[in-house]
């Protein structure tokens, strides 16, 4: 699976790292460069990222799923529990 960014993500991608570059690197890089160096965070880095990401995801609705019977159990039989008689014919 290829991961992609947004047109709009990516252009501000690369804004961002050419500031990066401008202000921490006291060098300027250009925007063909600074596009080639976001395709190989993508391509080689960004999955580690997005596998966590899934990986966090799924630990998170796992322990949703194990709370749903908490949160969502109801009692059975109870409408003569709940009427407060035993079932049973007063006559």
């Amino acid at each position: 699976m290829t991961i992609e960014i947004s047109p709009e993500a990516s252009k501000a991608a690369v804004t961002s790292i050419q500031r990066y570059f401008s202000e921490n690197m006291d060098e300027e890089i250009g925007n063909l460069a600074a596009g080639a160096l976001l395709a190989f965070f993508l391509k080689e880095i960004a999955p580690s990222v997005y596998n966590q990401a899934v990986a966090d995801a799924q630990a998170r609705l796992q322990a949703r799923v194990m709370e749903l019977d908490v949160e969502v159990y109801e009692d059975e039989f109870q409408y003569w529990v709940k009427q407060g008689r035993s079932g049973k014919r007063h006559g």
